[in-house]
């Protein structure tokens, strides 16, 4: 159609087929878990896809069949659909629930093919650094392997991560094809419009491209060490400072076992519990930084006693604004106080949100009840958490990201500490640090910083405004002052004023007319008649009786909108 804007490149069919070999391969594997409808509603290109479509599998739930389809695609989407099952208040409960069961674990990648990414960030021989290497790989991924070696300096154990070979280009690569189908989803399909698909997928690319950058993840070590304020009970993994580059690391060798395999005394178990979760509590709370997924698989149990944190490409970040708001919500929780929980829930809402008060009430009240029932002992801070986020986001509340992230490692440090404890309760460790936070927050040196801050900010602005009222009595003087007004909401009015006036205009018109026809025929005026009546006159009458009814019309048909 001419004048018509083009579509956007993501819907243009170019687009996919130009990478028609792996697009092939997705759409394939998505129809085979039953989801060929899904995809004839894009509108792809022809029905290329149709004859490489096996016979459907069994009958399976959808997120189970997402999450399937997902490991048969590769690492890129196990990675994406594992940040995605992060977002609770985006991504409906089942769904995360499924997602959650993502396993991280693919085979390894031949060593010969990891020498040549370790050549090229050493941009060195490997003898030239390490005195030995381990070629068989301790641990492998679907971002990197890891390998133990030996420093040629020092002597010194370390662990290298490898990122596997020519990963950037195929990560970027299936996100450009998982935005090009979200796109469409978006704009095809009415009913995942408020999901807002095409937000999601740019989010998340953000945070796994950053996952790739391992200088980002060294960072994070080094930060978390250097602000730790239990070092001789948990820590990071030491950076090698030098061999921290963006597809290499190089850190120490920690020897120890995984906290759900780890042979300790009850006692032991209680003292690693009550160490993992005030140092997980006090990153969140107090430093504003934490380690947003410290599951099982990567937290060690030393041989010194202590807990090791690894696996560090994916941190939270909380303000301070934030952190209080978390404390108020822990609060609330503690006291069973639903009504408080909203009120702050309404607090995080945007503009637009218009959530319903009564409904997320009662819905916040049966949560509570079901994930904190001192009365059985079933209490699951994390879950409990989680669920306020998925009524949060019905409600079109959608709170940060560092929240969702949050609520994860909470859930996760609870699994471990009753891995290590079974009588583990995370509201006991929590007191003494939301104590600390509330010092932080209301103590008097708080108060009195506060209130230097305020009555600084407001004398500096008082300063400013003998310089702005004398610039806005020079534009008086001048002449050159101009208020604008804007009526809004005013069109219907002006249209309504239009048609009422066209419309007395047409009555006066026909008034006029019916009253000149009547004079003419009853003054008995002389010339062409018809049935004994000036012709005159009865066109007059027929022209004003067709003016009515047209108008009579009008009314019937438009007045209810005009």
């Amino acid at each position: 159609m001419p004048g018509a804007s083009p579509k956007p490149l993501y819907l243009q069919p170019f687009y996919l087929l130009a990478n028609a070999v792996r697009a092939k391969e997705i759409v394939v594997v998505l129809v085979r878990y039953g989801f060929a409808e899904v995809i004839e509603q894009i509108e792809t290109p022809g029905a290329w896809w149709q004859r490489f479509v096996p016979k459907p599998r069994e009958h399976r739930s959808i997120s189970e069949r997402i999450r399937l389809a997902a490991e048969e695609l590769g690492p890129t989407f196990v990675k994406f659909c594992q940040l995605l099952s992060m977002r609770p208040d985006l991504v409906p409960p089942p769904l995360v629930m499924e997602l959650q069961k993502l396993q991280d674990a693919v085979q390894p990648v031949p060593f010969a093919q990891m020498l040549e990414v370790i050549l090229e960030e050493l941009e060195c021989d490997l003898t030239d650094i390490f005195s030995e290497f381990n070629e068989t790989p301790i641990a492998s991924a679907s971002l990197a392997q890891v390998y133990f070696a030996r420093l040629k300096s020092n002597g010194r154990e370390v662990a290298v991560k490898v990122q596997r070979p020519d990963l950037q280009k195929t990560v970027e690569a299936d996100l450009d094809l998982i935005a090009f189908f979200a796109a469409r989803f978006h704009h095809y399909i009415a009913r995942l419009r408020p999901f807002n698909l095409p937000a999601i997928v740019e989010e998340i690319r953000v945070g796994l491209l950053q996952e790739l950058d391992f200088r980002h993840e060294a960072r994070n070590q080094r930060f978390f060490n250097a602000q730790n304020p239990t070092p001789d009970k948990v820590f990071a993994p030491e950076i090698i400072g030098e061999f921290a580059t963006r597809r290499m690391l190089v850190m120490e060798r920690i020897t120890g076992r995984r906290v759900d395999q780890a042979q300790l005394t009850p006692e032991q178990g209680k003292a690693m519990a009550q160490a993992g979760a005030t140092s997980l509590l006090h990153q969140i709370m107090i430093a504003g930084f934490f380690h947003a997924d410290p599951h099982s698989g990567n937290v060690l149990v030393t041989a010194d006693g202590r807990l090791c944190l690894l696996d560090w490409g994916l941190a939270g970040h909380l303000t301070r604004r934030l952190r209080y708001t978390l404390a108020d919500i822990f609060i609330a929780v503690a006291a069973h106080d639903a009504e408080q929980i909203v009120q702050i829930g309404m607090g995080l809402a945007g503009p637009r949100a218009k959530p319903d008060y009564r409904t997320m009430e009662k819905e916040v009240t049966i949560v509570l009840r079901e994930n904190l029932n001192f009365a059985t002992g079933d209490e699951q801070i994390g879950r409990l958490i989680i669920r306020l986020i998925e009524i949060f986001g019905r409600n079109g509340i959608s709170v940060s990201q560092d929240y969702a992230l949050m609520a994860k490692a909470v859930l996760s440090i609870e699994e471990v500490g009753r891995a290590l404890d079974p009588a583990f309760d995370l509201r006991q460790f929590a007191r003494p640090v939301l104590r600390e936070l509330h010092h932080e927050r209301w103590s008097p040196g708080a108060l009195l910083t506060k209130t230097r801050t305020f009555f600084a900010s407001a004398v500096g602005r008082l300063g400013d405004v003998p310089a702005e009222l004398d610039r806005l009595l020079r534009r008086l003087e001048q002449d050159d002052l101009t208020v604008n007004f804007q009526h809004r909401g005013l069109e219907g009015l002006n249209t309504a004023l239009r048609t009422a006036s066209n419309r007395i205009a047409l009555g006066l018109i026909i008034g006029a007319l019916i009253i000149g026809s009547s004079q003419i025929i009853t003054a008995g005026i002389k010339g062409y008649q018809l049935f004994g009546y000036p012709v005159l006159g009865i066109v007059g009458y027929l022209l004003s009786a067709l003016l009515g009814f047209w108008v009579i019309v009008d009314i019937i048909r438009h007045g209810r909108h005009k």
